[in-house]
């Protein structure tokens, strides 16, 4: 069954996580100034959503703000630090409304004491609310997750909490960010660019990738709902073969 917005999907990921690129290049196209392209990002996001609350997704995951975008020009970076701030105190009233838990990720110690305590107090306000989660990563890099999450461990084994011996992927996996959310099934990047960005390097380990040219602003819901389609008829095999899944479906 083919689906467009509106309408569920027959298989749906349970975790989707994008990279919302191309923000400079559709301020550039339409003339506005350097930075402005990230205001109509932030009004691209609220029907996405709402249409991933519609379909029952658990977790939604957005790249807002990377650990190497602090290397943007000072102003830009000003820009979409007050673009962030807006944009909590814009979904409050939309995650109140749907019944969905707001979380952030990344490393805080680099933002304003002031986005901080906004971003505490929004996770605080949501917590209890099921509907879905929306994840907002800001100052967040792959590598400095994998890092901090080894950094956690070593500690561990320093204080005698734990053997050396321990350290393996299960370990490491209950420190890096979302420990407690379901791995990344389907990740999407706007915009034309066709790498990962050190986005969810560890939770996307077996992600099914979507990319596609159309700049985040100008991405909809429909569109969306065409790549839901198409992860349905992926094949994940997790390491095993086609007929390991086949004989494994038919049980």
């Amino acid at each position: 069954m083919s689906s467009t917005a509106g309408s569920a999907p027959t298989l749906i990921p349970r975790h989707i996580a994008i990279i919302m690129d191309g923000n400079n290049r559709y301020g550039k196209a339409h003339g506005l100034r350097r930075g402005e392209g990230h205001l109509a990002g932030k009004d691209a996001l609220d029907p996405i959503v709402e249409y991933c609350v519609e379909t029952k997704i658990e977790i939604l995951t957005v790249f807002a703000f990377s650990s190497e975008n602090w290397q943007r020009p000072p102003s830009e970076v000003a820009l979409l630090m007050q673009l962030l701030s807006l944009t909590i105190t814009e979904q409050m009233p939309r995650m109140k409304k749907y019944g969905i838990r707001l979380r952030f990720i990344g490393d805080r110690q680099q933002l304003s004491s002031e986005l901080q305590e906004q971003m505490a107090d929004a996770e605080a306000k949501t917590a209890n609310y099921n509907a879905m989660t929306l994840v907002i990563a800001i100052s967040y890099g792959g590598q400095w997750d994998i890092a901090y999450a080894a950094q956690q461990l070593a500690e561990r084994v320093q204080s005698g909490q734990l053997q050396a011996e321990a350290v393996d992927e299960t370990s490491l996996g209950q420190y890096v960010q979302l420990a407690d959310a379901p791995a990344v099934d389907m990740l999407i990047r706007t915009g034309g660019e066709y790498r990962l960005s050190n986005f969810l390097l560890w939770q996307s380990a077996y992600a099914e990738l979507f990319f596609t040219p159309t700049l985040w602003p100008n991405f909809t819901s429909t569109e969306l709902a065409q790549m839901i389609d198409e992860f349905g008829k992926r094949q994940r095999r997790f390491g095993k073969t086609s007929e390991q899944i086949i004989v494994g479906d038919s049980l």
